[in-house]
């Protein structure tokens, strides 16, 4: 057998894209195991814009599954899907066709059924996670909510949460406040409208205070009236790995709705290994992780005003406190380090510690 056919991993999208980055390639990076990574056009979403001015690539991307699934892989790793085209035919024969399969998802794709644009509603991701559900070996689930949602489905369910490296992220040197006090947000274009759901207490906060947002992602200026109160920043890993160190509070908002109870707490994550406090909508993990840091949840209008402000007009000893104690938790309990062992037992075939 050959060494391209022995492990395979299978993503939506390249290294540059959060969550194959976090869910496959750091992993990767970390362990003994060589496994070939094949990630479809290697971009960081699969928009139908992008696709359709990458015929040939595209064409190749879905030559390249079949030469993967017709090649039998001795392991085979499948994050989130095979092809934003597919509606469940390439997640069903690349898991069939591999000795052992484990698919991994790490967002609630089982509620996205395709609102967007028409590659979405032609090839929704629920029907594909189900039918990954049901053909893989084991699921790896990012969070509770996702893996109680996968066990009807499938009997053998892993969590492994999205993590980082705390030591990649320059670590806030002090705590007193910039001037004007700088508020930050980081993540990819697609999510820049959550902002949007929090305008109202952003304009407040800086009538209030003076305090301006960096915003470190890829995205064109869309926030509207929010622009003027806004630094953008072009987001590369290095980048964003230095400038959250820079920033007084973090920012996570996100709607109120159910396809937000399967989100990761990735940014609070990352916030947290820069040592940097933050406030973020108590939804899923989001819950979970804000008790662990001691940190504020914020819900209304006023929540959020009241929990920036707090963190603002407090003393540079108690955003410390937060600061510090976020990047231990995030050490503890959300490092590669500390899941290493049981992602490299998870892909293998036998029992995982529960």
């Amino acid at each position: 057998m050959s060494r391209y056919l022995d492990r395979c991993a299978v993503t939506p999208y390249g290294r540059i894209c959060g969550s194959s980055r976090a869910r496959v390639f750091e992993w990767l990076d970390r362990t003994g195991m060589d496994f070939t990574v094949s990630s479809y056009l290697s971009l960081h979403d699969a928009q139908p814009s992008r696709l359709v001015r990458r015929p040939v690539s595209l064409l190749r991307a879905e030559l390249r599954l079949g030469e993967i699934a017709a090649g039998r892989s001795r392991r085979l790793l499948l994050h989130r899907e095979a092809s934003p085209l597919s509606r469940g035919w390439w997640e069903r024969r690349l898991l069939t066709r591999s000795e052992f399969a484990v698919y991994d998802f790490d967002d609630a794709l089982q509620w996205d059924h395709g609102a967007g644009g028409w590659v979405r509603r032609l090839a929704p991701k629920a029907e594909k996670a189900r039918i990954a559900m049901r053909y893989a070996d084991r699921v790896i689930a990012g969070n509770a909510v996702l893996a109680d949602w996968a066990s009807q489905y499938h009997r053998d369910v892993v969590v492994i949460p999205s993590c980082v490296e705390p030591y990649d992220y320059t670590l806030k040197p002090s705590y007193a406040l910039h001037d004007p006090p700088r508020l930050g947000w980081v993540g990819s274009p697609n999510n820049e409208v959550y902002l949007l759901l929090i305008a109202e207490a952003l304009t407040e906060v800086h009538r209030r205070t003076g305090a301006r947002l960096t915003l470190v992602g890829t995205g064109d200026p869309s926030l509207g009236g929010l622009e003027s109160l806004i630094d953008r920043v072009a987001w590369t890993p290095e980048r964003q790995r230095t400038v959250l160190a820079g920033i007084d509070v973090g920012l996570m908002p996100l709607p109120e709705v159910t396809y937000s109870l399967g989100k990761c707490g990735y940014k609070l994550l990352q916030y947290g290994a820069a040592g940097a406090p933050a406030v973020a909508s108590p939804l899923g993990v989001n819950t979970e992780i804000l008790s662990l840091f001691g940190m504020p949840a914020a819900r209304t209008t006023a929540d959020w005003v009241d929990a920036i402000t707090g963190l603002l007009d407090g003393s540079a000893a108690a955003r410390e406190r937060l600061g510090r104690r976020a990047r231990d938790v995030v050490c503890r309990r959300y490092s590669y380090d500390a899941w290493l062992s049981r992602w490299e037992a998870a892909v293998e075939p036998g029992p995982v510690e529960r």
